[in-house]
């Protein structure tokens, strides 16, 4: 028989098994949950009738308790409503009662806390919480429901703050300040709230808010109570005040329970590690007595330096109990990888939350350094570039210790103990080929394989790619290899040649290529990217995808070519430099290098094409592109296209700038066209704006107009998303003059659509008008709905911006009408987005919130965070003008986590300006004062006309209505 199953934290209500059961009238559900909160204990009579009616019961108050008791037994069974000693009882198990499952589940998160697991115990109160299904025995009468009502809605609130106390502890501080937002004004003299948003706003550098927040409570508590706050808000108080660094970053640094807190990132040791007997015990010797907590290996390119750190971090983990992070720092394209982005991925490893990273390079070191601080972690940095590089990435306290490895010797480098690797002793490298090829083998060829790690110039990594070879090759003998490797003379003598020998140590290796795999190996050399797809690279190599992967796979298996990750390929730095260098020498005429090139660029801008149809169906931009004979990929799927899409991202980029010169100039700025989803969401914008720049150098230098008016216009919009509004209208300005000159029509009308937009932002509405009239005229003639339905939309805003609210709302909705007959989300998006904002300003709050939750659904499905963080924005608009400012608050609170880092500053004002009036509608002025200080400091800097209205806010501390832009 199915299992009864009860809620009470909510509507009460029994099921059978997945069958809703009737609990009739409100009355009976009242008795049905009288005796569920009892956990099984008899209730008499005279309780319930008191608990139904308090001291006014009716005559007939026992009968009525008896028939519903009878109509409950009926429908939950005999041996569940079960009457005893002149009373009831439900008997089931404590799983059968939602109450009671999560009395367990609460139980069972503080033994977790008590314990230390924090992650575990918010993950259970967030369970508990989960249980909750609206207000608890909603619509249940009587005294006693009433009470309960009271009492477990008690329970829900300690519960939240136990959880919030938790994100506080597991750094989630800034994702929580939206929250404990909308829950202090919602309890404003619940003071335990108040001083949790404290410090979520402490820990998210928000100082002054964060003072402000006291300041409101204090003047509350005194207007609404008399008292003063209690003792741990003040001391709160004084605690920010002196800048308290405990206070800073949580008490203990769990991470969440996908993070791990003990790092343990060494890559696999060799298994037939050979000799370096010296220097393992000079290092191991230094970890384990720690005579030195940085130790540097230099050597040239192949000396085995990673190797033998590699190995020497593994013997020491014993030293090093809190754990091992690990960091390749090798370059890509001869620029260094980036500090404050391997910062960001110790941060991670070591348990920070991503909200808690900041954003600078000093802030993210002084916090790693804090993180390391009581702990022993061991820090091995792989291929260092300079000093410079890893300064940053150093411990600063005793107990934990760096290995660094680097081509370079850092005596620039305080305090470090320097250790030079040599190449290995003839005695140790032969017992290195003999560990690889094989006793047998080599047993009975010693003298020819001492000739081979003679040949090898006794570099670890040439004797390991030559023995690789050898076992690899059955058939071959000893002999065979010291012979093929004999005819290489005057290479082996470049071995003995200071730098060379990285060099000569690589030509071992790829002289025994196949011819296919030697053509491969140089030829995928070439492209910028950090890495290189199986697709892209069959399509550089002009093979089938199987007949790439092949050679591939050979390139891995030498040691030449690393595999990232399933069907991912990469060079190591030296190694990309040395096969350009043997294409420069090998692949004749220079004719096929750029042939190889531009089958690339022509893969990518294929792919990137049918992506950005698929996103915007309808759009012109396609068929105004210069056009490629390659297929690419194709996707049916939309998560699938924007994968590719924000997978390829740096390496599509890296191929527009690589490809900005005479020949593929247009092809190159097609793909920057074609992957504009890279630079309008926010997560590529730098290295999108970046490419734009070198495109238009180089139309500049190639003396193409219409090459130069195109990339001006993609300019322009990037300047735009970033908030430089003067920039984006020099360049938008001059890809107009461009365009006329070249009779370009893509670029004018997308020139004027983007000067359309920049004019509403400096309140120039009469030139907007005049600009977004241009663009719509040009995109009709170029047939090119999807802009028609943008330039509608941003029409619409002029309008909405000059007091025609009606007309507003028609040309939006006649965007929309335009982007929904084309089946264009996306677009689609942005045209509701258009339509809230009228709506709101016509008071038609309702219609505007669905029109923004839509947009902003579309956004995040979209990946498009830019625009996700504007519709939250939006949407807060609308609940301070419908009167729900808590709930405005909490939004404006989630725009901010979303458009940190992307959107510029001036939306980052607006959005603060917003956050302000709605804290202030909330009581919270102090704190409403601080988001407009912060806000005018904003618009003050960019001379941005927002200043004179946020100045009038802060001097009235009054609402006010700031026109809508961003």
């Amino acid at each position: 028989m199915d299992r009864l199953r009860f809620s009470v934290l909510g509507h009460v209500r029994a099921w059978r098994g997945d069958k809703l059961l009737s609990s009739g009238s409100p009355q009976q559900r009242a008795l049905l949950a009288a005796l569920l909160l009892r956990e099984g204990r008899t209730a008499t009579a005279g309780e319930l009738i008191d608990a139904f009616w308090g001291e006014d019961p009716p005559s007939q108050a026992l009968a009525t308790i008896r028939t519903y008791a009878s109509r409950l037994r009926k429908i939950l069974g005999q041996d569940t409503l079960v009457s005893e000693s002149g009373g009831y009882a439900i008997r089931t198990d404590r799983a059968a009662l939602d109450l009671t499952l999560a009395q367990d589940l609460a139980a069972e998160a503080e033994r977790a806390r008590a314990e230390g697991d924090l992650p575990q115990a918010r993950t259970l109160i967030n369970k508990v919480l989960g249980l909750w299904d609206g207000e608890a025995l909603a619509s249940v009468p009587g005294p006693y429901a009433e009470n309960q009502r009271t009492r477990l809605e008690e329970w829900r609130l300690q519960l939240t703050e136990a959880r919030l106390d938790l994100d506080l502890e597991v750094g989630s501080h800034a994702e929580a300040v939206s929250e404990l937002t909308a829950l202090t004004a919602a309890h404003p003299l619940r003071e335990r709230l108040r001083e949790l948003l404290m410090v979520a706003l402490h820990r998210s550098g928000r100082q002054t808010e964060a003072l402000a927040v006291y300041a409101d409570t204090r003047r509350l508590l005194a207007e609404e109570l008399g008292v003063d706050p209690r003792p741990e808000l003040a001391q709160l108080q004084q605690r920010i005040l002196r800048a308290d660094e405990e206070l800073a970053r949580p008490a203990d640094q769990p991470a969440p329970a996908s993070t791990p807190l003990k790092p343990a990132q060494l890559p696999a040791t060799v298994p037939n590690f050979t000799g370096r007997s010296a220097f393992v015990t000079e290092l191991s010797s230094s970890l384990a007595t720690a005579e030195s907590s940085v130790m540097a290996v230099a050597g040239i390119g192949g000396v085995g330096k990673t190797t033998l750190a590699v190995h020497v971090a593994h013997q020491a983990r014993p030293h090093f109990p809190d754990g091992q992070l690990y960091v390749d720092l090798q370059s890509t394209g001869g620029r260094a990888a980036a500090t404050e982005t391997v910062l960001g991925s110790f941060l991670r490893a070591l348990g920070t939350a991503d909200s808690a990273i900041p954003d600078t390079l000093d802030e993210r070191a002084a916090l790693y350094r804090s993180t390391l601080d009581g702990r022993r972690i061991l820090i091995l940095l792989d291929n260092a570039h300079d000093a410079a590089q890893i300064r940053p990435l150093l411990p600063g306290t005793p107990g934990c210790a760096a290995l660094v490895t680097s081509r370079v010797r850092m005596v620039d480098l305080a305090a470090a103990h320097l250790v030079d690797l040599d190449v290995m002793s003839p005695e140790e490298a032969l017992q290195l080929f003999t560990r690889i090829v094989g006793e047998e083998r080599v047993g009975s060829e010693r003298e020819a394989a001492l000739d081979v790690v003679a040949a090898c110039g006794f570099l670890p990594l040439a004797i390991r790619i030559a023995a690789s070879r050898l076992a690899a090759r059955r058939t071959w003998t000893v002999s065979v290899l010291a012979a093929k490797l004999a005819d290489e003379r005057r290479r082996l003598d470049e071995l003995q040649a200071g730098d060379l020998a990285v060099k000569a140590t690589f030509e071992l290796g790829y002289g025994q290529l196949e011819p296919a795999q030697a053509r491969a190996f140089r030829l995928l050399g070439l492209a910028d990217g950090p890495d290189i797809s199986l697709a892209a690279a069959a399509a550089l190599l002009n093979l089938h995808p199987h007949i790439a992967q092949d050679l591939l796979k050979a390139l891995v298996d030498t040691s030449l070519v690393e595999s990232a990750a399933p069907g991912r390929y990469r060079y190591h730095d030296l190694v990309r430099l040395y096969a350009r260098a043997c294409a420069e020498r090998d692949e004749q005429p220079p004719v096929k290098r750029e042939l190889a090139l531009s089958r690339l660029l022509d893969f990518y801008l294929a792919t990137a094409t049918g992506v950005y149809a698929l996103e915007r169906p309808g759009d012109r931009l396609v068929d105004h592109l210069e056009g490629t004979e390659h297929e690419g990929l194709s996707f049916t799927d939309h998560g699938q296209a924007l994968d590719w899409l924000y997978t390829e991202a740096t390496n599509l980029l890296a191929c527009v700038r690589q490809m900005a010169r005479p020949a593929t100039l247009r092809r190159a700025l097609d793909l920057l066209h074609a992957a504009l989803d890279l630079g309008e969401s926010g997560a590529n914008a730098k290295q999108y704006e970046a490419a734009a720049v070198t495109v238009r150098e180089a139309a500049r230098e190639c003396g193409d107009p219409r090459a130069e008016a195109r990339a001006a216009m993609s300019l322009a919009n990037a300047h735009q998303l970033a908030g430089r509004f003067d920039q984006a209208e020099r360049e938008a300005a001059e890809a107009m003059q461009l365009a006329e000159a070249a009779q370009d029509l893509l670029a004018g009308s997308w020139a004027a659509n983007v000067r359309g937009i920049i004019a509403l932002y400096h309140n120039r509405h009469e030139d907007g008008e005049i600009f977004l009239n241009q663009a719509i005229e040009a995109f009709r003639s170029d047939g090119n709905l999807p802009g028609e339905a943008s330039a509608l939309c941003n029409l619409s805003r002029i309008h909405l911006a000059t007091a025609r609210t009606g007309s507003a709302i028609a040309l939006a909705r006649s965007g929309i009408d335009i982007y929904d007959s084309l089946g264009h989300a996306l677009r689609g998006a942005n045209g509701r987005y258009a339509l809230g904002m009228a709506l709101t300003q016509s008071g038609e709050f309702t219609a505007a919130t669905d029109k923004l939750t839509e947009a902003l659904e579309i956004f995040r499905d979209s990946r498009q965070r830019l625009w996700e963080g504007m519709a939250l924005f939006r949407l807060a608009e609308v609940e301070i003008a419908s009167g729900q400012p808590a709930q405005a608050a909490m939004r404006a609170e989630q725009a901010l986590v979303v458009l940190r880092g992307i959107g510029g500053e001036w939306r980052r004002g607006n959005v603060l300006t917003v956050l302000g009036r709605a804290l202030q509608a909330v009581g919270q002025v102090d704190r409403a004062r601080a988001c407009w200080q912060e806000a005018l400091e904003i618009f003050e800097e960019l001379s941005s006309p927002e200043a004179r209205q946020v100045r009038e806010l802060i001097r009235v501390q009054e609402p006010s209505s700031i026109p809508s832009t961003a």
